[in-house]
C-alpha cells in the first residue's frame, strides 16, 4: 500500500487503484495479528500469511481483494500485520502450524462442509 502525497496532478489511473484499494479493504474485516489471541506466535503467523497468498496466487485469485498490508498497535509497538478478507483469514488459519489445535479443527469443518455439499 502505498501512501498518499499531495500533488497538483494526479494520474487517474492512481485514483482508481487507490479507491479500488479502500473499496477492498472495506471487506477486509480481519488482522493477521488476530491469530495471536488464538495461540499463533507471530513467526507462524508470517509464515501462514506468505503460504495463504501463495496460494491465492496459484488459484488465480486476485490477491489485493484479500491481502493488505498496514502497521497495528500491538503492547505500545508499532509492527506489521494483514488485514484480511475472510477467504484470506481462511487461508491463513488453513495454512498455520498443523500441529495447532485452531488450524486442525477449521480443516475438519471445511471438510465436514465440503463433504455435506457433495451428498
Amino acid at each position: 500500500m502505498e501512501l498518499s502525497l499531495y500533488t497538483t496532478t494526479y494520474n487517474n489511473a492512481d485514483v482508481i487503484n487507490n479507491f479500488l484499494d479502500l473499496y477492498h479493504s472495506l471487506h477486509m474485516t480481519h488482522l493477521a495479528s488476530d491469530l495471536l489471541k488464538k495461540g499463533l506466535s507471530p513467526d507462524q503467523i508470517s509464515e501462514a500469511v506468505a503460504a495463504a497468498i501463495r496460494i491465492a496466487k496459484t488459484s488465480n485469485i486476485e490477491t489485493n481483494k484479500h491481502f493488505m498490508p498496514v502497521y497495528s498497535g500491538l503492547n505500545e509497538q508499532i509492527v506489521q500485520d494483514c488485514k484480511l478478507s475472510h477467504l484470506g483469514y481462511g487461508l491463513v488459519i488453513m495454512n498455520a502450524d498443523k500441529s495447532l489445535p485452531l488450524v486442525g479443527s477449521f480443516q475438519v469443518d471445511i471438510l465436514k462442509e465440503f463433504l455435506n455439499d457433495v451428498q
